[in-house]
């Protein structure tokens, strides 16, 4: 085949991997790349190594099972585990969903503040756009809008450069990162790892490869699809770190927001840098914000068996609309709510999602293990031995930090349990 005709073809299917991945540096990864950066330097870069690899792992098992079945992750689950596990799957999906959306909005108003617009202006216009374009377009229009939006991340990139980094000293720390055994710096490295990877990501990209039509043979360049975007996630990921690294760890200034980050950087490097990095924050959470309902709304209704695809008229699938309207609502009228700490919001739903990301974890390969379900394209032995070690590794981390979260105290008596 032509190589001309090979990458009409790749942009053709290209999408679903490279949206879900770039959506996944939303508002709260930001958020924690920048406070990795700007408390620890360089020595947590190597993290994204990690985080990146268990990413692609997952994400291509995810679009591999949409194209071989055509069916989403939530309609495997009910069919092969029952209603009691898909039940339970949907609910805390719905909730911690909800819980992330509102964040994404929180991101969406942080980043206006930057630029001096009020949060009672910025969000319920934006949250008016992201909801007229879903109901008004097709799945067509929405990818490339989407695909506009991941764009807006390379604002990062640029920031990472003009803030000067001292890059053979970036390169030598990346390769042998100066580990610390103390709990914070392993929280931190655990939470840089668990917000590259959530359970709602899963759900969104093999629910779009279906809805756009991607089929079993068109899988070879989705595939590419996939680690493409991984890539750059990693990519975006570690060019935020250097840029805190080189500017806030330098001179000791701590952060708590995405938003003191972008405050933080104007008198260190600039106004550009400050703009371009509220910028980013704007495109990540817009992103994400379009990513979190749809995601959402595909899982439900895949689970029980109502109507569900953007391309679809209200009509057609009223419960997918109105729960995506529901989503978009809620999640902003969190965000405007008088004396609410969202903070506590973005803690609670990392707990939540941290509940539910080892069992999604363990339906995947499970699912994608069955030659019955997969045919041809069934995991081989070889990868199921990756794909169950990384599984084991990421649920390791997510109970580390669910006692983090949940029992603080107890904490470092479970790293000397476990050697660390």
């Amino acid at each position: 085949m032509k190589l001309k005709v090979r990458f009409a073809l790749f942009f053709a299917v290209m999408g679903p991997g490279i949206v879900t991945a770039f959506a996944d540096n939303d508002a709260g990864g930001i958020a924690t790349y920048a406070a990795a950066g700007a408390k620890y330097g360089y020595s947590l870069i190597f993290t994204m190594l990690i985080s990146t690899v268990l990413l692609a792992i997952a994400q291509e098992i995810s679009a591999r099972t949409g194209a071989v079945t055509g069916r989403g992750l939530s309609d495997l689950i009910r069919e092969n585990y029952g209603v009691k596990w898909t039940f339970f799957a949907m609910s805390v999906l719905l909730i911690a969903n909800l819980g992330t959306t509102a964040s994404e909005f929180s991101g969406i108003a942080t980043s206006f503040e930057i630029f001096g617009v009020s949060k009672y202006l910025s969000v319920p216009a934006m949250a008016f756009i992201i909801w007229w374009l879903v109901i008004k377009t097709d799945y067509g229009k929405i990818e490339k809008i989407l695909l506009l939006l991941c764009l807006t991340f390379f604002s990062y990139v640029i920031s990472g450069v003009i803030v000067h980094p001292p890059w053979p000293q970036v390169l030598v720390e990346s390769i042998t990162p100066t580990f610390s055994r103390t709990p914070a710096f392993l929280l931190m490295a655990i939470g840089v790892i668990g917000t590259t990877i959530t359970p709602w990501g899963q759900f969104y990209v093999q629910a779009s490869v279906v809805d756009k039509g991607i089929t079993a043979k068109d899988y070879h360049y989705t595939r590419w699809d996939v680690l493409i975007g991984t890539f750059f996630t990693g990519f975006i990921a570690f060019f935020i770190i250097v840029a805190t690294a080189a500017t806030l760890y330098v001179n000791n200034i701590p952060i708590e927001t995405a938003k003191d980050v972008a405050l933080a950087l104007k008198p260190l490097a600039g106004q550009y840098a400050s703009s371009l990095f509220g910028f980013g924050l704007l495109g990540a959470s817009m992103l994400a914000a379009f990513v979190l309902p749809l995601s959402t709304s595909y899982a439900v209704c895949e689970a029980f068996g109502f109507e569900h695809g953007i391309s679809k008229s209200y009509k057609e699938a009223p419960v997918f609309f109105s729960l995506y309207t529901v989503l978009i609502v809620l999640g902003a009228a969190i965000v405007l709510w008088p004396n609410l700490s969202l903070y506590n919001i973005m803690l609670t739903t990392q707990v939540v999602n941290g509940i539910l990301l080892p069992p999604i974890l363990i339906f995947m390969v499970l699912i994608a293990s069955k030659k019955s379900i997969m045919g041809d394209y069934v995991n081989s032995r070889f990868f199921n031995v990756i794909a169950w070690s990384f599984t084991l590794i990421l649920i390791l981390l997510t109970l580390l930090l669910l006692i983090s979260s949940l029992f603080p105290e107890y904490l470092t008596h479970t790293l000397g349990f476990l050697g660390l």
